[in-house]
């Protein structure tokens, strides 16, 4: 077992690297613990909270209780499938906001500013307007990741953006495009009804070339000899075996598995590593670090008119709807029914926005439970940038045990302020005329929670994470004692082995992190393979011109 480059993940980052360094000529080896995303329940885009809920496609993980959310434990899927993260996750498309990539360069990730990824997110990019505005100019048209939108025939949809207009903020026709502040229409990785994962973008047609394969195993560590990575130890059956690298090994196992097996095989905080017995290759204090997440609620109403979700919201509704889409692929199984956004400001001073809206035109939870109050509707919302970081530790030196995970949420006075304003401007977007035909009364938090004390409180109980760990295998100057990876993807200490997944970046961006993995993958693939970056693109992102003094 020998090729020359050896991913180890076969998720949003993975499955680009598989194919833009196969298209090469070069031979590619994918090691993937996760099995197959045949069938219903990842490709039918509406069944999105099966598979995030299944130990057939999810690892499972479960943070340690978390000291600010009352000892709570929370869940954090990881996709164990080919594509990983993108065939379970909610198929949301943000790119995230041109600041946030700016931030990643003062930040020491040089090459990484919005002007040098604005290429990339083109060249993975197949954007399908489908007639609701945006500007062609800023977006791809030929990549192989196909962005669209929903067809947004529930009224809600337009209810949501309207009362946006009407609570004095902006509309935007393409929140990836020039302007991200404001409300609109939302994006999806779905194509004709399907999921359009990673795996169906980019694996699947890689590994119809000779000199791609998968490999389903478990990683177990990285091979080195003299400091350079040679290889990939790996267990299947029970056996352990070595699949070599004739050139590099890289790890896109995400931000979870990417720092643990990096320590597992010696690269990690010295002490720590030393805790468990193992010997240390290089001392990177960083790995496992500066582990950040988004968080958010979800605030219902009951609805007062049956145009909601829940009609579908039974035995028969599901197979109707279940049956539509295996024979046609259309119908509400189509969408994953996040059809309209928003990215607002929370107050003034904030140059860019930092809370986001994902609405839905039904009262559910992630794990598939109904509201009791029958029809309804919700916004989740959740602030971009917290200032709380967390850590992935190990547990033990046996590669099958799971690490532990602690993201310390809520540990700082301004992740408090940034819920409790979140709660009340949505409340005053519902409260807009456009909603007036449509509410009957707040379900969650409920119109007694009103102080200070109370959101808080209710925050604690029941605000949820967003499925967006990033951040700990942070990318900085090869001279930042905390940077794990240099600009180039490569792990600062030794040879041969680079990172290229979510775990690299060195702050969380706006919005859900799919199409920020996808293009760090297509970024990674030119550096891995020595190739110029693309030239830069110096198109000018909206900024609001009154940000220092109006919230909107």
């Amino acid at each position: 077992m020998e090729a020359d480059f050896v991913i180890v993940g076969a998720g949003s980052a993975g499955c680009v690297l598989a194919s833009r360094l196969s298209e090469t000529g070069a031979s590619v080896l994918v090691i993937e613990h996760g099995g197959t995303d045949a069938g219903p329940l990842i490709q039918m885009p509406a069944a999105l909270s099966y598979p995030m809920n299944m130990a057939r496609y999810d690892w499972g993980f479960r943070t340690e209780p978390e000291p600010h959310l009352g000892g709570r434990r929370l869940a954090c899927p990881r996709g164990k499938v080919i594509g990983g993260s993108s065939s379970i996750n909610g198929m949301v498309y943000v790119r995230g906001h041109a600041r946030d990539y700016d931030h990643w360069a003062q930040a020491g990730a040089a090459g990484w500013a919005y002007a040098d990824v604005l290429p990339y997110f083109k060249r993975m990019e197949h954007w399908h307007s489908g007639g609701h505005g945006g500007d062609p100019s800023w977006r791809g048209s030929d990549g192989p990741l196909h962005v669209t939108r929903g067809t947004r025939r529930n009224p809600l949809f337009h209810a949501f953006v309207e009362a946006g207009r009407q609570a004095g903020y902006p509309v935007t026709p393409d929140y990836n495009g020039a302007r991200q502040e404001g409300f609109g229409p939302m994006e999806q990785t779905v194509w004709r009804g399907r999921r359009w994962s990673a795996a169906n973008a980019y694996l699947k047609p890689a590994l119809r070339r000779a000199q791609c394969g998968l490999v389903r195993a478990l990683a177990r560590r990285v091979v080195f000899e003299d400091r350079r990575a040679t290889g990939v130890e790996i267990e299947r059956g029970g056996t352990p075996e070595v699949i070599r690298a004739r050139r590099e090994v890289i790890l896109s196992a995400s931000t979870i598995n990417s720092p643990k097996l990096l320590m597992l095989s010696g690269i990690g905080p010295a002490d720590h590593l030393a805790e468990h017995g193992i010997e240390i290759i290089a001392d990177r204090p960083g790995v496992g670090r500066n582990l950040q997440d988004h968080l958010e609620l979800y605030i219902q109403m009951a609805a007062s008119q049956p145009v909601t979700l829940y009609r579908y919201w039974n035995l028969a509704g599901k197979a109707l709807v279940g049956a539509r889409w295996l024979f046609t692929r259309t119908g509400p199984g189509a969408s994953n029914q996040f059809e309209s956004a928003g990215f607002i400001r929370s107050r003034p001073g904030v140059d860019y926005p930092d809370i986001q809206y994902h609405f839905l035109p039904l009262a559910v939870r992630y794990d598939g439970q109904a509201a009791a109050e029958g029809h309804g509707f919700q916004a989740h919302v959740g602030p971009m940038r917290s200032p709380s970081r967390g850590a992935v530790t190990l547990r033990s030196a046996d590669p099958a045990t799971p690490p532990a995970i602690l993201f310390n949420y809520m540990s700082t006075p301004q992740d408090w302020q940034d819920f409790r304003t979140c709660i009340r401007l949505t409340r005053e977007i519902f409260a807009q005329e456009a909603f007036r035909p449509f509410v009957r009364h707040e379900i969650q938090p409920g119109p007694q929670v009103q102080s200070d004390d109370e959101i808080d409180d209710f925050v604690r109980a029941h605000v949820e994470s967003a499925y967006h760990p990033c951040g700990t295998c942070r990318m900085g100057a090869a001279g930042d004692p905390l940077a794990v990876v240099d600009p180039e993807t490569r792990v600062i200490g030794v040879a041969g082995l680079r990172v290229a997944d979510s775990s690299i970046f060195p702050r969380i961006p706006n919005g859900n992190l799919n199409a920020p993995t996808i293009m760090l993958g297509e970024k990674a693939a030119d550096h891995i393979l020595g190739r110029a970056p693309l030239p830069r693109d110096e198109a000018q992102p909206w900024i609001n011109p009154h940000w220092q003094t109006r919230q909107r």
